[in-house]
Order: C-alpha cells, then structure tokens, then sequence
C-alpha cells in the first residue's frame, strides 16, 4: 500500500471513530461495608459501586475510542475519600463524606485506564477501591478480570484508623471481581467461555498490592495491551506477571474443546483463609 492509500485510510478510520463517538455517563458511589470471604469470614472493605447499595465487585466502565465519558462520584461513606485515574492528568479529587466530585474525561486508544481511591494511599485503594474504565471497541467476546488480595487483620487495623508496614504483607485472601473459587465460575464476566475458533479478549487489572502472576491451562494468549512493557505486545505465552496497578489484555483463540484451569503460579493466592483451593483459580470452558 502506498503511503498515500495508507494515511487516507488512516484519517478515514479516524474521521469514523470521532463520528461514532457518544457522550457516556456513569454515577460511582464510594461504599463501605463487610466483605463476607468465600469462608465466611468478613472484614471492612470499601468498593465504587453503580447503587449506594455495597458490592464487593468495583464498576467496571466499558467505552469506545474517542467516547467522552461523565462521572458523578458520590462520597457514600462516612470517611474523606479520593478519585483518581491513573495516567490521566487533571482529575485527582478529594471528596470529604457526603460529598460528589464530577470528572469529564476521554480516551482515544485502545486499553485499561484503572480508577482508585487517591486519598491517603495506598491504603484505601488497597482496602478495594480500584476498578477499570475499560476502553475498546472490538467485536471479540469479552471477559473482565479485577484481582485484589487481602490481608483480613490488616482491613480491620485500617478500618479503625490504624497502619500497617507494608513490607511485612503477606495477604490470605485472594479474588477476582470481589469472588473467591469456587465462587468465581458462577461470575459469567470472569469464567471464560466459547468454542474453537473464537476471538476471546480478557481485560486485566491488577488493583491488590501484590504481584500476581496468571497461568493458563491448555491455550497460549497473545498479549494486545501491556500498561508495563508495551513491547511485550505481539508475544504469545501462557503466563503473565502482573504487578499493582498494572494491566493486560490477553487475546485468546481456542484450539481445543475441554475445561482448563487458570491460576496464580503463586501458589499461595490459589487459597482463601489458607484453604485450598479458595483463591485465584477458575477454569475456561470450550466447547
């Protein structure tokens, strides 16, 4: 193709996306309440809801190229919080309880963005406060990941105006859009499934304070979006690093029918309360 042919094609692409392109509002509410682990142990957590009713899942935002996105952010607890988008500048705020904070935004490529609680961190993004604005506007089947740890008695110190070294971590509760298996397969955002031949994307982010380090069973992805190592783009593997506040899509062909597990190679996170295997760990079902 000729340079000429190519930078028509490209300002064509272009001109289309900025027609297409809608205004998207969305209301978050700050919530508090406990987390019931999938032991039934609960702890304080802290989640950006679309309701003032608490979930442990945070909102995940999905808007196309070029979308100009309005958020209401609604200070729902009883406690000063924060809003920020991570690479995105102009936005952080402070929203004291009771409070609404509103944030105007658009993104014209392609990826994750993560939203966090700014306020006195890391410790409430760590207590939940993390989700995704997902941005994207293929036609492939789509599956949504949000990993978070937890360390219970460290919830409870924070919660109470406490602090913790952060050195000294060592989480025994892990999930998956706020679940824990075996809880996580009943969760038709997260488990994957398709038949062969199918075009599969799966939004990560990671939004825990630890590293966590995805392994898949039975296929191979291709890494289409690294927030970390953009030159990773392009290589197919079937384990993928990912530390805090970082993110990845995956793009996934099926080759074979079956039920293959996904896990964290830190074996430790496959566990909730130190039970085996109530952690991070699913399975992608292929028909």
């Amino acid at each position: 193709m000729s340079l000429k042919k190519y930078l028509i094609l490209f300002y064509c692409t272009l001109l289309i996306q900025i027609v297409f392109a809608i205004n998207v509002n969305q209301t978050l509410y700050i919530n508090s309440d406990n987390y019931m682990a999938v032991d039934t142990t609960q702890f304080p957590y802290y989640s950006f809801n679309q309701t003032p009713i608490f979930q442990a899942e945070n909102k995940r935002i999905i808007i196309s190229p070029n979308d100009s996105l309005f958020l209401m952010i609604i200070n729902n607890d009883t406690l000063t919080h924060g809003f920020n988008i991570k690479n995105y500048l102009g936005v952080n705020k402070t929203i004291f309880a009771g409070d609404t904070a509103y944030v105007a935004c658009t993104f014209s490529s392609a990826g994750i963005n993560l939203y966090y609680d700014s306020f006195n961190y890391p410790d409430n993004r760590y207590m939940g406060l993390g989700g995704m604005i997902v941005v994207d506007g293929s036609n492939a089947s789509k599956f949504f990941w949000n990993i978070k740890e937890h360390q219970k008695l460290w919830n409870i110190s924070l919660a109470n105006g406490g602090s913790v070294v952060w050195q000294n971590y060592y989480p025994d509760y892990f999930t998956i859009n706020g679940n824990s298996n075996p809880d996580i397969n009943l969760d038709t955002n997260a488990r994957i499934t398709g038949n062969i031949g199918d075009t599969i994307r799966i939004y990560i982010s990671n939004t825990g304070q630890a590293i966590h380090s995805l392994h898949f069973h039975g296929y191979h992805s291709t890494i289409v979006h690294s927030s970390k190592n953009p030159n990773h783009v392009g290589r197919l593997k079937d384990t993928f690093p990912i530390g805090s506040m970082e993110s990845l899509i995956l793009e996934l062909i099926p080759n074979q029918i079956g039920e293959y597990p996904v896990h964290d190679h830190n074996l430790v996170a496959v566990s909730g309360g130190h039970i085996y295997p109530n952690g991070m760990f699913l399975t992608i079902l292929i028909q």
